[in-house]
């Protein structure tokens, strides 16, 4: 009885997994989430159809890992040694133009969520649940170093404000999201309802 080597899984290699994540990014603002499908995105990066599904399992998750991909860096690794700091160094990772294009981006996937169960499933396994767990690590040295109390009611509605300015500044104001008015909404609203000082 002739023994079967176990089959090998095929690595990507970083370059070629970006390139796919922009590639992915690309076709979402072409044609949304509905109308992309794994041929189009095979087709756009010279790729086997069986490689995406064997790398990704399926469209939901390639998406999801794509945002995240396109995420400057790691939450948890900015440490300004204030709040202020860190939520100013947090909306400053991104220029205006990217964050307008992140915006206009998210809004149409805010859709395809609420219609794709698979798709919001990989969203909070994949985005943001690993995201909430870098920003508490923000919010835990904050309330360590004393400038937060640990039971401030507002630090359970933090991330709600923070996405919340994010998102329906265009609905509200018919602007894009800046990193300007993120820093005054930040500073107005955001550390008044935590109990720390703007200067």
């Amino acid at each position: 009885m002739t023994e079967v080597a176990p089959t090998r899984r095929s690595r990507i290699t970083p370059e070629r997994e970006a390139e796919l994540y922009t590639a992915v990014l690309d076709l979402l603002r072409e044609v949304g989430y509905d109308a992309l499908t794994m041929d189009a995105v095979a087709a756009r990066t010279r790729s086997s159809k069986a490689t995406l599904y064997r790398q990704w399992g399926g469209k939901p998750e390639l998406v999801a890992k794509a945002i995240r991909h396109n995420k400057p860096g790691n939450i948890a690794d900015i440490d300004t040694g204030s709040l202020r700091g860190d939520l100013h160094a947090l909306t400053s990772r991104e220029d205006d133009r990217t964050m307008q294009q992140n915006a206009a981006l998210m809004r149409g996937l805010f859709m395809a969520v609420h219609a794709n169960p698979d798709l919001l499933q990989a969203f909070k396994e994949l985005l943001v649940e690993p995201e909430m767990e870098e920003f508490h690590r923000v919010v835990r040295r904050a309330v360590d170093r004393g400038e937060v109390r640990a039971d401030c009611p507002a630090l359970d509605y933090l991330m709600h404000m923070l996405t919340g300015a994010f998102v329906t500044r265009t609905l509200i104001d018919d602007q894009p999201p800046t990193r300007q008015f993120l820093i005054s909404y930040i500073d107005a609203v955001v550390l008044p309802a935590l109990g720390v000082p703007t200067e």
